[in-house]
């Protein structure tokens, strides 16, 4: 029996439609050449200078709120929302610090003693705990706020110490917020920073 090639209408090429090169050719193409270092001072100089490249990547996209440049504490739909809700509001606990500040300044000035006495009365009956009762009260309302909200939000994520989270955010001064907020008051995205 012949068994002659049938032709066939496959329009597939056979091969590949060029030589196979040669092992030397290829490995030549893939070779770069090497830039070890002469001795090990300027190993430890190079391997410095890749980790504060990448250092400086990682402050970056920590700055500009990547989620995979952030610390554990701050990864997580969940903990993007409360700091994302914080952000976009104004609350008393955030001019706590500022305060305390100028409470602390005004007991170092040295006034004369009936003016220091009122300042004093002012500041230490009056002043501060009505400050402690605001921090305390909005504290108390942002932690249930954010937790409600991200419960009804996030059904099935782990909303462990998100309260607590939102709180202590609020309690930073805004410029000082790590990560940098993402919103203004009001609710309108932040501009980028240069």
């Amino acid at each position: 029996m012949d068994e002659s090639p049938v032709p066939t209408d496959d329009p597939k090429p056979q091969g590949k439609g060029r030589p196979t090169p040669k092992r030397r050719d290829a490995e030549g193409r893939r070779r770069q050449p090497v830039t070890a270092p002469a001795n090990r001072k300027d190993a430890y100089k190079q391997m410095r200078a890749r980790q504060a490249a990448d250092r400086d990547k990682a402050r970056q996209g920590m700055m500009r709120g990547e989620e995979r440049y952030l610390p554990a504490r701050d990864k997580g739909p969940v903990r993007k929302f409360a700091r994302d809700w914080v952000d976009s509001r104004r609350v008393i606990s955030q001019y706590f610090l500022p305060f305390s500040l100028v409470i602390l300044l005004l007991t170092w000035i040295p006034f004369p003693p009936e003016i220091r006495n009122w300042v004093y009365f002012g500041v230490i009956t009056i002043g501060w705990p009505i400050m402690m009762v605001g921090v305390l009260a909005t504290s108390v309302w942002v932690s249930w706020k954010v937790k409600k909200l991200a419960a009804e939000k996030f059904p099935g994520e782990n909303l462990k110490g998100i309260g607590f989270y939102a709180s202590m955010r609020a309690l930073q001064i805004r410029r000082l917020r790590f990560p940098p907020p993402q919103f203004l008051p009001g609710g309108k995205p932040a501009p980028p920073k240069a």
